[in-house]
Order: C-alpha cells, then sequence, then structure tokens
C-alpha cells in the first residue's frame, strides 16, 4: 500500500489562452432509462458524493493547467444535505453547481456562455463523471493538443481501472474522458451524444500517451467494469498521486495470474457484451437499448435519499 500523499502540479505550470474549456458534470440530474433507476437507489447519492470528495474533485482542483471551467448540474429537488456539502466543499468556487430539471441543447449553451466567458473563437467541453478521476496533466494536455479548425472529438486514449485495491491499464479509443473542440457558432458540445459515438457526427482525435484518466468501479456504476491489464500503481504516482492511495502492490505471480487467466476471461466476456450490444442497436436502437437496460436495473427495487 503506498503512502497517503497529494499530487502537486509540477513547476512552471503553463495555460492555455485560444479556447473556453468547461468540464461537465451530471452530478444527480434528472434522467430517464437505467439511470434514473440506479439513481434511485437507497444511498446512492451519499456513495456519489463520497466518490466525487475522493476522487473527483482532488483530481480537478490539482489539475497543472487551471485555464479552465467547472459546471455541475444539480437536480432541483436536490436533498438539502447535498446542497450544503457541496457548497462546502466549494470554498474556493472551483466548479459552478447549477440546478435544472433538463438540460436541452440551448440551455446547455446557455450556461456554457455565462460560465466561461466565451472569450475566445473556440469551445471546449469535456465530460467528467463524478465519480472518476483525472491525471493532474489531462487539461494541459487536451490544450495543447490544439486545433485544426474542425470540430473534433478528442480522445486521451489510456487510463486506469481501480477495483477496490487492485489497478488496472486500459485503452479506451472513445472512452468517457471524451472532448469536443469547436467554434463557438453552432456548437454542439461532448453531450451531443452518446461518447462512443460522437464519431459519426464529427471528426476524431486520439491522443496517445502515459494514463490521462481513472474510472473507479464501485456498487453504482451503471455500466462500467474491470477492463485492461493489472498493474502496480507505482508508475502512476506522479500524476495521481493520493488518487491511487490504498491499492495494492502487485507482485510478479499475481500479474502473470491475470495475464495467463483473469484478463483472457474479462476479454471474453466483454467481447460477449459488445456483440450482444451491437446486435440490440441495430434491432432496436438507442432508444430500445435504453429500454433494455431499465429492465435490468430494475430488477432491484429502488429507494430514495431525502
Amino acid at each position: 500500500m503506498s503512502p497517503s500523499r497529494p499530487f502537486r502540479p509540477p513547476e512552471g505550470t503553463k495555460s492555455s489562452a485560444d479556447v473556453d474549456h468547461v468540464l461537465l458534470t451530471r452530478f444527480n440530474l434528472p434522467s430517464v432509462g437505467a439511470e434514473s433507476v440506479v439513481r434511485a437507489k437507497d444511498g446512492w447519492l451519499r456513495t456519489r458524493l463520497e466518490l466525487f470528495r475522493r476522487f473527483c474533485l482532488p483530481s480537478v482542483l490539482q489539475q497543472s493547467d487551471q485555464n479552465f471551467k467547472w459546471i455541475i448540474y444539480l437536480d432541483p429537488q436536490s436533498p438539502e444535505w447535498l446542497v450544503r456539502s457541496l457548497d462546502d466543499l466549494n470554498v474556493r468556487g472551483t466548479f459552478t453547481p447549477i440546478y435544472r430539471a433538463e438540460v436541452g441543447r440551448g440551455e446547455l449553451l446557455e450556461d456554457l456562455r455565462a460560465v466561461s466567458g466565451a472569450q475566445h473563437g473556440e469551445l471546449m467541453t469535456t465530460n467528467l463523471d463524478n465519480d472518476d478521476g483525472l491525471a493532474s496533466d489531462f487539461v494541459e494536455r487536451l490544450q495543447a493538443a490544439g486545433s485544426d479548425g474542425t470540430r473534433t472529438a478528442i480522445y486521451l486514449a489510456h487510463g486506469l481501472i481501480r477495483n477496490g485495491s487492485a489497478l488496472y491499464l486500459r485503452r479506451d479509443r472513445s472512452n468517457a474522458f471524451c472532448s469536443v473542440r469547436e467554434d463557438w457558432e453552432a456548437a454542439r458540445t461532448c453531450w451531443s451524444d452518446w461518447h462512443n459515438l460522437l464519431g459519426q457526427s464529427m471528426n476524431v482525435r486520439e491522443l496517445a500517451g502515459a494514463p490521462a484518466w481513472l474510472q473507479v468501479i464501485h456498487g453504482s456504476n451503471v455500466s462500467n467494469r474491470i477492463r485492461g491489464k493489472r498493474v502496480s500503481a507505482a508508475p502512476y504516482l506522479g500524476t495521481f498521486g493520493s488518487l491511487l492511495d490504498g491499492v495494492d502492490d502487485v507482485g510478479r505471480l499475481d500479474l502473470m495470474r491475470d495475464a495467463a487467466l483473469e484478463r483472457p476471461r474479462r476479454i471474453a466476456l466483454d467481447s460477449g457484451r459488445s456483440l450482444l450490444k451491437h446486435a440490440a442497436m441495430t434491432v432496436v436502437g438507442k432508444e430500445g437499448l435504453d429500454r433494455l437496460k431499465t429492465q435490468w436495473a430494475l430488477r432491484t427495487a429502488p429507494q430514495r435519499d431525502t
């Protein structure tokens, strides 16, 4: 187990001045489908708040490039304890909480302009789930990639997946930490489609390099699961720091067992799920697939936090 340590931005941090960059987070924005069922389960909000406090917020605070804004959307009917807790966590004004029952394209662009100031010709939006984290150079790498003037979905392809005390290295070419860089005029944003479907309506740019994001597997995940190969935390402490506290040291035998047995099993299961999902998309489309997910999620009777 690695000792507790905060990670600090490196000396001489830089910023990009040619784009309005906004992180977008749905905290408990009302939704339909499978996610709405999961979000109604007892304890969902309290678990998410703890994950936000433990992983998401610290990773944003410690970005080496602070030239960005952060909007967090919340349900207007959020319980008072959640509102107070987020206010306490936001003493530095790190994020802008916005309470809306729904966020259409018009409302989203209005909020983006108000929060960012729309000072530049281009807008970049990045999706960040409230239970995940970022490497300390995530924003810096995105902005350093620049722009060719066309609407482009940008993915930092490599990341880490944490399941309790185990860590996995994952390459995901269309991951949920998606960004879209585009002109402000007729902007669509990273929320214009599912993160893995953005390439159907715009150019795609894949950025290689060291892991840039951390997905946390926990009991209230909707679709995330263990993927990738088992790794030690040591090579990644410089950019993830305390987000990896509690990750076990992994020995050679553990790595060999994962490579020979566990990883092939995960790949086989994931391939099967992917084939089923593709078949469902072909037959019933996005809405039909979400209905199927909802029926699966309804197997557990939900209760609401108060």
